[in-house]
C-alpha cells in the first residue's frame, strides 16, 4: 500500500466525523486512493464505516458514513 494511505484515511475520518459526506478531489490525494485496489479500498472503507462511491472518470471519489454498518442492534 501507498505509504500516504494512513493520512488520507485520518483526513477522511477527520472530515466524516465533522460531515456525512467527504469528496476526495485533490490532486495528491487520489492518486493515494487510486493506487489501492478497489477491493481493498471498499475493506478499508467498511472497517471504518463507510461507504465509497468511485465517479465518472475517476476525478472524484465520495466517501459517506454508512449507517448500515454503524447500525448495531442491542
Amino acid at each position: 500500500m501507498h505509504d500516504q494511505l494512513p493520512a488520507v484515511i485520518t483526513k477522511i475520518s477527520r472530515m466524516l466525523a465533522m460531515k456525512p459526506e467527504y469528496f476526495v478531489t485533490h490532486p495528491s490525494e487520489l492518486r493515494v486512493v487510486q493506487a489501492v485496489s478497489d477491493s481493498d479500498l471498499r475493506d478499508i472503507a467498511q472497517q471504518h464505516g463507510w461507504r465509497i462511491v468511485r465517479r465518472v472518470g475517476n476525478r472524484r471519489i465520495e466517501f459517506y458514513n454508512d449507517a448500515s454498518v454503524l447500525y448495531r442492534p442491542l
